[in-house]
């Protein structure tokens, strides 16, 4: 068995990871951080479009569409999601759109307001609440970050950017007062809930005619790696709770971390972080010293940094080299 581990939300800026680990003990990811092949990766989406065979950037619409059970055409695709950016310490930050739970009619009638304003560049679809899809008329010229990379860092005013950035922001300054005035906002800002003041265009690009079958087993619950599974061809089924051995090679994405990065909840990613030690890396560890598991691999991401390493059981017996604890890591 081979094992990749996609976990997102594992990176936090250093000084926070001082604070937040100096006191947890987590030997198995110190043993692999120590001893594995180290890479800086460029991003968490730029790692699956190589791993899979497809031209970067990833075209995440297209592909989330797929997850979702849609049928994207041979067009351009944008996500185009309601969003909630907050004012934290005189900075505008992107909250976790998870948070916003829409209903069905919320989200109808929020795409019914928007859905004009947009009619030149494209027709809006949800294949889910919250993930509005923009099918382009033209594909958009623009230069912008995908909301995983985004959730919980301030907002950069000059994106979208590329050549046609400006007509771009043009249309996001003028959906924010239209979502403000919306009733759908108005009744959720009356029961404590956070309300839609914005949309987040990112992810552009049609569906790729194929994908590079890279593995045998794919464990995941998020859309985008779910149609990266349907367009190579490969099962996909949820994470199991904890590590389990299997045949050929697999990638589990584990989101546990995910949520608490997005919020700073220290505490929350905490707990997280130790049921990934205990659940996944100390049992994959045990497989690889009595050989059941061959290689392991952890591609791990968060703020604006990613990062892969790579061991098999010859190098956890490199003794010499010395674990390395997550807030230790060269930079």
């Amino acid at each position: 068995m081979q094992l990749t581990l996609l976990v997102p939300g594992l990176l936090w800026p250093r000084e926070i990871l001082r604070d937040t680990t100096f006191d947890l003990p987590l030997p198995a990811l110190a043993l692999l951080l120590g001893r594995g092949h180290r890479a800086a990766l460029t991003s968490e989406e730029a790692w699956l479009a190589d791993t899979f065979g497809i031209d970067a950037p990833l075209p995440a619409a297209a592909l989330r569409l797929l997850g979702d059970r849609g049928a994207p055409d041979d067009a351009s695709w944008l996500c185009l999601d309601p969003v909630h950016l907050r004012l934290e310490e005189r900075m505008i930050v992107l909250d976790d759109p998870t948070r916003l739970a829409l209903t069905t009619d919320e989200d109808t009638a929020l795409r019914e307001t928007m859905a004009p304003l947009f009619e030149t560049m494209g027709d809006i679809l949800a294949s889910v609440p919250g993930r509005w899809h923009l099918r382009l008329r033209t594909p958009a010229d623009i230069e912008t970050l995908a909301l995983p990379r985004a959730v919980g860092r301030p907002a950069d005013p000059t994106l979208p950017g590329g050549k046609a950035g400006p007509r771009w922001r043009q249309l996001l300054a003028e959906a924010q007062p239209l979502l403000h005035a919306h009733p759908v906002n108005r009744r959720r800002e009356e029961v404590g809930r956070p309300v839609i003041n914005s949309l987040w265009p990112w992810g552009q690009g049609p569906l790729p005619a194929r994908a590079q079958r890279s593995f045998d087993t794919l464990w995941a619950d998020e859309p985008t790696v779910e149609g990266l599974g349907a367009l190579a061809g490969i099962a996909v089924a949820p994470p199991p709770a904890r590590f389990v051995t299997t045949d050929g090679r697999t990638l589990a994405k584990l989101d546990h971390l995910t949520a608490s990065l997005a919020s700073f909840d220290a505490m929350a990613w905490r707990e997280a972080l130790t049921a990934l030690e205990a659940g996944w890396l100390a049992p994959a560890l045990v497989a690889m010293k009595g050989g059941d598991l061959r290689r392991l691999t952890l591609v791990a991401s968060g703020h604006g940094q990613a990062l892969q390493v790579t061991a098999t059981r010859r190098d956890l017996w490199r003794f010499w080299r010395r674990a390395i604890p997550l807030a230790q890591l060269p930079p």
